[in-house]
């Protein structure tokens, strides 16, 4: 294991420097590109190699080792509204997903514990387990899925365009379980979160904007590859007019958590998550006793996680904890947690432990499993959550056009110039 990870550490350093260093330098090389190149070309997967056409932020601003603001104002300082108006939209996607899964919670739920029983029907189906393995493995004869599928698991990126396309003939042409599907992504991909991920997947699917599901067609692929990936496409043929998936009514609106300003300045040690690793605006104490980090890779997945991944994110938080500008970082165990996070307050004298804002998702569900032990201890466990989420997220309660038609106003509430 550790030689896979020494491996992908070489790799990462050349081709995804897991820093904030390196968010900034290709925010900075991409600004220019912002304007009408994204919009007339980000549509076009050339392939690896090829990626002019976007940005490739999409791990940075995951883990907000580069945050949506800095993006959206790299892209405002260079370009009219009007002409960066569809980089600043994709950037608020990420933001939508994140939001509309705090209102509705359990349906990271629903996907977890779907995914089990996905998971489980494996063992009692040997068709499908085949079936599955050949499409993870890029062995299914359609020639785009294949190819994207492996370049998946090598590079752990997909163009956001190739992603639609494969989920979609995952789920209406091989007719394989989504959530299968959606796990694999969430094994591999460097960007990969619980909200973009998991809605994603629903949404092409059919279940996100219930009855309105995403068929992928030849002529689509062919026109935004260069029609380098065509060939046996055509012939194979891919699902026409596909029947949307239908798992019941959407659950009902629940209410946004209320996350109060942090006031505390003493006896504070912070916790870092990949959840948010923006330490230098994150709003920290101007004195903080200490700095752990937690990594939770492995906990995307009930199956292994990539390598990569967990070398990316290993990366980036000790990026973060050096920022923070402590002497020392302590790396907590995820699997003496409670007590190890409880012991390490105490050792160094912290009253508070302070966090990034928690998303729904893996990272806050174990979270979630330590704090009472926390409690018990008399230690305060607190949140910091960004003007960007607190004021974006309320507007996330149904499909992105409401979030859409509001983005100049939100902006300029935030200080962005518009």
């Amino acid at each position: 294991m550790e030689l896979g990870l020494e491996r992908h550490d070489d790799r990462l350093q050349t081709d995804w420097p897991a820093t904030r260093d390196e968010g900034l330098r290709r925010l900075d090389a991409f600004a220019q590109r912002m304007g009408s190149h994204y919009r007339s070309h980000r549509n076009r997967d050339s392939g690896p190699g090829r990626r002019d056409n976007v940005s490739l932020l999409s791990p940075y601003i995951a883990r907000r080792l580069v945050t949506e603001a800095e993006a959206v104002d790299a892209a405002l300082a260079r370009h009219r509204p009007s002409t960066c108006e569809k980089f600043v939209q994709e950037v608020v996607w990420r933001t939508y997903f994140k939001g509309w899964l705090e209102i509705r919670p359990s349906v990271w739920l629903d996907y977890r514990t779907g995914l089990d029983r996905d998971l489980s029907m494996l063992k009692a189906d040997e068709a499908l387990a085949v079936d599955i393995e050949r499409a993870e493995t890029g062995q299914t004869g359609i020639e785009a899925f294949d190819v994207w599928a492996r370049e998946l698991v090598e590079t752990g990126y997909l163009h956001n365009h190739a992603r639609m396309w494969f989920a979609s003939i995952w789920c209406f042409t091989l007719g394989l379980p989504w959530r299968i599907g959606a796990d694999f992504f969430l094994r591999h991909l460097l960007d990969g979160d619980a909200a973009s991920n998991t809605l994603g997947w629903r949404w092409v699917a059919g279940l996100h904007t219930q009855g309105k599901n995403y068929a992928a067609t030849a002529s689509n692929i062919a026109k935004y590859t260069d029609d380098r990936l065509g060939g046996p496409l055509t012939a194979t043929g891919l699902a026409r007019n596909p029947v949307p998936l239908d798992e019941g009514p959407l659950p009902p609106r629940g209410t946004l958590r209320h996350v109060p300003p942090l006031r505390v300045n003493e006896g504070v040690a912070v916790l870092l998550t990949t959840e948010d690793l923006g330490v230098e605006s994150l709003g920290l104490p101007s004195t903080v006793r200490d700095v752990a980090t937690l990594q939770l890779t492995h906990r995307r997945s009930p199956r292994a996680v990539s390598d990569m991944v967990a070398a990316f994110d290993r990366i980036a938080l000790d990026d973060a904890a050096a920022r923070v500008g402590t002497n020392s970082t302590v790396q907590l165990a995820d699997e003496d947690l409670p007590q190890a996070l409880v012991k390490w307050a105490q050792r160094v004298g912290a009253s508070t432990v302070v966090t990034g804002y928690l998303n729904t998702g893996w990272v806050r569900d174990r979270l979630l499993d330590a704090a009472p032990a926390l409690a018990a201890a008399n230690i305060d466990f607190r949140e910091v959550q960004r003007p960007w989420d607190a004021v974006f997220h309320p507007y996330c309660t149904a499909g992105f056009f409401k979030v859409k038609k509001e983005i100049p106003a939100i902006l300029a509430s935030l200080g962005h110039a518009c």
